[in-house]
Parts: structure tokens; C-alpha cells; sequence
């Protein structure tokens, strides 16, 4: 938008003064103007006029914002953001201030990104957790899953009123039902009131170790992470290909710090009696039942059992 100044200096010097006070006259009778003069008849002329090009920028820019074209359109100045001006008494008398306001686009903008940067994934679609959600969609998408549904709401409703506990949830399910996706809207409706989340998805994340293992400091790092995040989700645990390693030291760890502290959930085709059969046996060590039983012991007691039915949506994202 041209600023004042730029349409004056256009002005031949003969008309100058003719045309300025044509324009003072055209921006002091504004609808907005005069509002704000009736808001405020502490507001003297010359204040007005002293500040011609707070007005002009002001009536510019509540002018596109009343035709907003869309926040990425956004021909304000300052994109997503109208001039407000605010009346404040000083020494000299009252004085008119100009303020960047972002609109209501832009705070909504602001919060989505906001909650998306307290979700970290691994490995897992971004598109589950960058999916618009809308619970009553959510429910009548698959009769067969409300009741697994109704849980879910019913934790996250808990968590808003009360607070983390260190109960997390353990959905097990057919392939396809939903359960990361259900995951992925827990995390994203906790991230708006300020929860952290990370989902990791577990096949990739137990080969992507093998190479962590030359970078110690990667390796330290995803761990912490894990550990102190809000929300942990292991997603389709029991479907990776499990070694002694990242069974004892790396899972074990993870739980085994966060069991009392913080709340750890899951999604898996396979029940608590399966999983421990899968904890219980690597390729290089055999059946070590003792030490899957260790394992569970850090996740059976600390989660509720939600099952998921339904029928296999995976013709897209998982179980949308």
C-alpha cells in the first residue's frame, strides 16, 4: 500500500496545500475515525493531524481486513497483523499510538504451529498427526470403535481436569483399525493445552538403532527425548525385529525411568500375553522369558487395555 507521504510527494507544489487538506479532510471524516473520536473526545485536531499517516495506515489496513482475501493473501504490511491505535495521556497532553495487532488468522495460525511443535515423531506419517480432527467424525467413522473411541475421549477429558498420571493406554487391535491414528489425536488434543508428545513407530525405530549405535551422542539424545516427554507412544510395538540390546538398555531404560513418572502408550496387534512371548525371544539369544517378563512388568501394571475394532482402513493413512 503507498503510505501518505508517497501520495503527497506525487501532488504538484501549485495544488499542495489544496490537496492535503483534501485528503485530512477525507481521513478525519472516516466511519472509523469518527468511531474513534467518539471513543475518545479527549483527541484534539492537531493531534488528528499531526498524525495523518497513523490514520491512513489504520483505515487501510481494517479495510482489507473487512475483504480479507485469506491469511497467505494477506496485503497488510505486515502480513496477518492490522494497525490499531491506542489513545494515551502524557505530559503533553493525549497522544495517538500506533500497535501491530495480529488477527484472529494469524493467532490461530500461531496456536497450530505451537501445537504442532510440541508433537515429535518418529518414523511415523506426519500426515496422522498434521490431520484436521474432528471427534464427531472420529466417532462415527466406524461404529465398531466407539466404545475404544469413548475411552480415549474419556482420558483425554481426565488428563485436561486433572492432570498427568503415570497411567498410560494399550491399544490392541486388528491391522488397520485406527489405533495410531487415535494415538495421533490424543497427542495433538493434549498438545493444545501445552502436553509434549513424541509417537514412534517401532520397526523403523529398532533398525534406525543399529546405526546409532556409532553415534553415541544421537543415541543419548533419542533417549532423553523419550524419557522426558509428556506423552510417549510406541506405536505398533511387537512388530519390530527385537535384539537383546535395545530390549535391556534401550527400551528398558526408557520405561523403566518413566514408569512411575510419566504416562507411556501403545498401539499393537498383539495382546499382553502375545507381546511377552515376542519380549521373550530374540534372534540372537533365544527365549529369555525371565527377561521379557521384566520388560512387561514396566508396561502391563502402568497402562488400561482399550481394544480396537472395527474394519481395515488402511487403503490410506491407517485407520482414518
Amino acid at each position: 500500500m503507498e503510505s501518505i507521504g508517497d501520495l503527497l510527494r506525487q501532488m504538484k507544489n501549485s495544488r499542495f496545500r489544496e490537496q492535503s487538506d483534501k485528503l485530512a479532510a477525507q481521513l478525519l471524516s472516516d466511519p472509523l475515525v469518527l468511531e474513534l473520536r467518539s471513543k475518545h473526545p479527549e483527541l484534539t485536531d492537531r493531534e488528528l493531524l499531526t498524525n495523518l499517516s497513523k490514520l491512513y495506515q489504520y483505515i487501510g489496513d481494517r479495510r482489507h481486513c473487512d475483504n480479507c482475501p485469506g491469511l497467505d493473501r494477506c496485503p497488510n504490511d505486515f502480513q496477518g497483523h492490522y494497525t490499531n491505535l491506542v489513545v494515551q495521556p502524557s505530559e503533553e497532553g493525549t497522544r495517538l499510538h500506533e500497535r501491530k495487532t495480529p488477527c484472529q488468522k494469524q493467532l490461530v495460525r500461531q496456536h497450530e504451529l505451537q501445537v504442532r511443535e510440541r508433537i515429535q515423531s518418529f518414523y511415523v506419517d506426519d500426515r496422522a498427526l498434521n490431520e484436521g480432527y474432528n471427534a464427531v467424525e472420529i466417532v462415527s467413522k466406524d461404529m465398531e470403535r466407539v466404545p475404544a473411541v469413548k475411552q480415549i475421549f474419556n482420558y483425554i477429558n481426565q488428563v485436561k481436569q486433572e492432570g498427568l498420571t503415570a497411567k498410560g493406554l494399550y491399544l490392541v487391535g486388528h491391522f488397520g483399525t485406527g489405533k495410531t491414528f487415535l494415538m495421533s489425536y490424543m497427542l495433538h488434543e493434549l498438545a493444545k493445552v501445552g502436553y509434549t508428545g513424541v509417537i514412534v513407530y517401532m520397526p523403523e525405530f529398532v533398525e534406525d538403532l543399529k546405526s546409532m549405535l556409532q553415534d553415541n551422542s544421537r543415541l543419548k539424545q533419542t533417549i532423553e527425548i523419550m524419557k522426558n516427554t509428556d506423552l510417549l507412544v510406541f506405536d505398533d510395538i511387537g512388530a519390530e525385529n527385537l535384539n537383546p540390546w535395545v530390549r535391556d538398555h534401550v527400551l528398558g531404560a526408557i520405561l523403566n525411568y518413566r514408569m512411575e513418572r510419566k504416562p507411556t502408550f501403545y498401539t499393537s496387534n498383539y495382546s499382553m500375553d502375545a507381546l511377552l512371548q515376542h519380549l521373550s525371544f530374540t534372534n540372537k539369544d533365544g527365549e529369555e522369558r525371565y527377561k521379557g517378563e521384566r520388560l512387561l512388568n514396566r508396561i502391563a501394571p502402568f497402562v488400561d487395555v482399550v481394544s480396537v475394532s472395527g474394519e481395515n482402513k488402511r487403503g490410506g493413512m491407517d485407520g482414518i
